[in-house]
């Protein structure tokens, strides 16, 4: 053993820059030179296995007739224990027959039903006679093209054929009024919330180990109940308007919200405007199937002496609209992780959300009662003046105030 040392220190010294073929190369070469008995000391001395070391001697041996190796290769093609999908032939086949058992015709596999974790996979595949284990599992699994992914929202029911050609329309409409300086907006509600000590999705920064205590379970709290969050989103100058609603997100509370907005913001904006156009989603309190909604915008119209120009987005659609990307997702970051403990809390983290871009947001509370089911009679509804345009009218309309003439 003492005649190995040597071969230690040098190993000790350069084994670090040695891939697999230099350190079985370099280990023969000791043995060699070290004659009987050479491969069991270096082996011992170096850590380098017998086999490997006998690899190395065939090889020296073989140089002179040897094929030289390819570049970056540390053994001839075909050398090396095989991989374990060479040699279990359907272990790909089964494996993805689990992972997606209707793809591959198979409904009635064992894990159509259950979480697919690497774990689970090996073990249903050690079950079909595969010596596998779930770190192979997940090699084999991201070879194949899969990855680990959580649902996506991308369906949105059945297209409607005027889908595109509605946006368009929407767009140039809106496009051309800009470029004129007339008032645009956005409206829609927002998801209601619950008041009170309850879970908000999202984290902030607190002293370490000391999050904010919440309520276990999200049952409503009789004595503060949920909010409706509306909001007006003017188009031209990134401001928005949001009215905290208590009761219930019907027409009536939307057009309210419009008219505060008029009020306390547009009127003073767009002071020599005859006309307002508003884009809303095609169903909701906004919808356009919804009678209430006409009748009440017929009030607003009469009161604010203005034609109110809607466009309704086609069903299923609703991302589309201005309002939810440019409004409500800075409001939802804004008071992410934070308990909406109060009304009085949900307006301040409302209002007091920005952008870069020069986001202003402007939020009030509205308390007033909104009765569901209110009926529309048939007089109200036929004298609306509605005024249905070429393309779409269900979609696309105005409504004049009754004092001005068609």
């Amino acid at each position: 053993m003492e005649a190995a040392e040597p071969a230690r220190k040098r190993f000790d010294l350069i084994g670090w820059a040695l891939d697999e073929r230099l350190r079985r190369l370099l280990a023969a070469v000791e043995a060699r030179v070290l004659g009987r008995g050479g491969v069991t000391a270096v082996a011992t001395a170096t850590g380098v296995s017998r086999r490997a070391i006998h690899a190395g001697l065939k090889e020296l041996a073989e140089r002179p007739e040897a094929t030289p190796l390819a570049a970056g290769r540390i053994r001839r093609p075909g050398a090396g224990r095989k991989r374990l999908v060479e040699r279990d032939d359907t272990l790909r086949t089964d494996l993805e027959r689990l992972v997606e058992p209707l793809a591959c015709g198979d409904p009635e596999t064992p894990l159509r039903w259950t979480c697919k974790s690497v774990r689970r996979l090996a073990e249903e595949l050690t079950a079909q006679g595969h010596r596998v284990g779930r770190t192979v599992v997940g090699e084999l699994l991201a070879a194949m093209g899969y990855s680990l992914q959580a649902n996506a929202k991308t369906l949105e029911g059945g297209d409607h054929p005027d889908r595109n050609a509605q946006f368009d329309h929407i767009n140039r409409a809106v496009q051309a009024r800009l470029v004129q300086g007339k008032p645009v907006i956005s409206v829609d509600t927002k998801k209601k919330e619950l008041i009170g000590s309850f879970k908000n999705p999202g984290r902030t920064w607190r002293p370490k180990g000391q999050p904010e205590a919440v309520r276990v379970y999200d049952f409503i709290d009789p004595a503060l109940g949920r909010a409706n969050p509306y909001g007006v989103y003017d188009l031209a100058t990134d401001e928005g308007w949001v009215s905290v609603g208590t009761d219930h997100d019907t027409a009536a509370f939307a057009v309210q919200t419009i008219r505060r907005w008029w009020r306390a913001v547009g009127q003073a904006a767009y002071p020599e405007a005859t006309d307002l156009m508003i884009t809303a989603d095609g169903g909701g309190s906004n919808g356009s199937r919804v009678r209430l909604w006409k009748v009440e915008l017929q009030r607003l119209a009469d009161e604010m002496g203005l034609t109110l120009r809607v466009c309704h987005f086609p069903p299923g659609t609703s991302k589309w609209n201005k309002i939810e990307h440019r409004l409500f997702s800075f409001i939802s970051m804004n008071w992410r992780g934070q308990p909406l403990v109060s009304h009085e809390v949900m307006i301040n983290l409302i209002a007091n959300t920005r952008t870069r871009s020069g986001l202003l947001v402007r939020a009030e509370l509205d308390p007033a009662k909104y009765p569901k089911g209110v009926k529309v009679t048939e007089e109200d509804f036929t004298s609306i003046r509605s005024e249905p345009d070429p393309f779409h009218g269900n979609w696309n309309y105005a409504i004049l105030p009754k004092s001005s003439n068609l």
